[in-house]
Parts: structure tokens; sequence; C-alpha cells
């Protein structure tokens, strides 16, 4: 267990896998101060939150120097692959997420980097799946940097936290089902607030495994 708090940057806030996870780390008691980057304002207001705003992500060295001092990063930007040709799906994903991860492994090497990956992510780099090839690269080559520790989590089906406005609109139409498939596939689904407690805890825990499955993430939700 870590002593020290846990002071994170949280990107992807105004989408709703981050929304979940900032909305779990400005309740926890562990978590002592948040800063959000992202390209919008996230709308959210807490003693514990800070934000800057900016709009290229492939670019953030103009911020550089407003991202020491953090020991945690939840990198929940990402982009959907449908409609995407490879090189575009490339860049907005692997290209800009090494791009943020190099410059926080600078400026903080005592940072654990916790990167939001996929279920059915391909390690080897050789599948048929475009998205899952450009992940599984994204993910290796993460786990290269001088971080603290780097853990890659692969959700499957993730129940929204009630309340929040990034919900994808289609969740009200499925999430009557959660009940069942949680019962049918409990290897495929979990909470939103069980990923964004899963993330807290792996940096003041850690974990015997660097990625993040299903199952995983459900042992490192729950309290010690």
């Amino acid at each position: 267990m870590m002593n020290q708090k846990i002071k994170a940057i949280v990107t992807g806030a105004t989408g709703m896998v981050g929304e979940g996870v900032l909305h779990e780390c400005l309740q926890h008691p562990d978590v002592e101060s948040v800063l959000v980057i992202a390209r919008k304002s996230s709308g959210v207001t807490h003693p514990k939150l800070k934000e800057i705003i900016h709009t290229n992500f492939l670019d953030i060295t103009p911020i550089e120097n407003q991202l020491t001092g953090y020991n945690a990063c939840f990198f929940c930007l990402g982009v959907s692959s449908v409609g995407m040709k490879e090189p575009e799906y490339y860049k907005l994903t692997y290209t800009l997420t090494l791009h943020v991860a190099q410059i926080l492994s600078k400026a903080n090497p005592d940072m654990t980097f916790c990167y939001i990956s996929g279920s059915g992510t391909d390690s080897t780099e050789k599948g048929r799946s475009m998205w899952a090839r450009v992940k599984g690269k994204t993910e290796n080559d993460l786990t290269k940097l001088p971080f603290k520790a780097v853990y890659n989590f692969r959700p499957g089906y993730m129940q929204p936290t009630k309340g929040l406005k990034y919900t994808l609109p289609y969740y009200k139409y499925v999430d009557w089902l959660y009940p069942f498939w949680k019962f049918a596939f409990p290897n495929f689904v979990t909470t939103l607030s069980e990923l964004g407690l899963a993330m807290i805890h792996v940096v003041s825990r850690g974990y015997h495994k660097s990625v993040i499955e299903v199952k995983d993430i459900l042992v490192l939700a729950k309290p010690v």
C-alpha cells in the first residue's frame, strides 16, 4: 500500500469512460487532487479538480511545464474505429497516446500510467482486426516507457454510472439487460464505477499483471 495520496491526471473526461473515472476520483479519499486535460471543459466543479483546456493532444509541449508533480494518469481518451481508415485511427490512438505518455514519463518518473484499451486487444500486433492490432501496439509500447508502472485495462461492457451526462445514448436502450449479462457473461461485464475504482486501487496496491482483463477489474475494484 502506498502512504502518499494519489495526484492524478485524467484525460477523456468529456467521454463516458473518462467522466465515470473522474467521478470516482473526486469521491475517493485516497485521491488528493485531479488534473483534467481536455479540449473543452468537463463542466464539473470540485475542490480537488483543476482543468487545462488544450485542443491539440498531438502536441502537448505548450502545457508540459504544468504536468509535473503527479503520480497517476488515467488515460481514458480514445476514438471508435468504426468507419475509420487505419492511418487515421493509428494517429488518434497510437501516435497521440504515446506522445502524451512520453512527456508524462519524463515529467513524472514515479507515475503509474493506466490506459483504457479494450477487450479483444491483440498483443501480437499481427491479427486481422485493425483496431485490435493498433491497441496492441499501443499497449506494448507504453510498457517500454520509464514509468513506475503501466497497466493496460481491457474492459468489456460497462454499465454506466447513473446521473452522468456523457453516457452514450444507446445505453438507455440496453442497460436494463445488465443483470442478465452479468449472470451470463461475468468475464465481460463491469460497472463504470468498478472500472474507476480498479484504476485508483491499482495505483495504491499494484497488481501482478500489466494487462487488466474484466476479471482483474472486478478483483481490483473491491476494498481491501
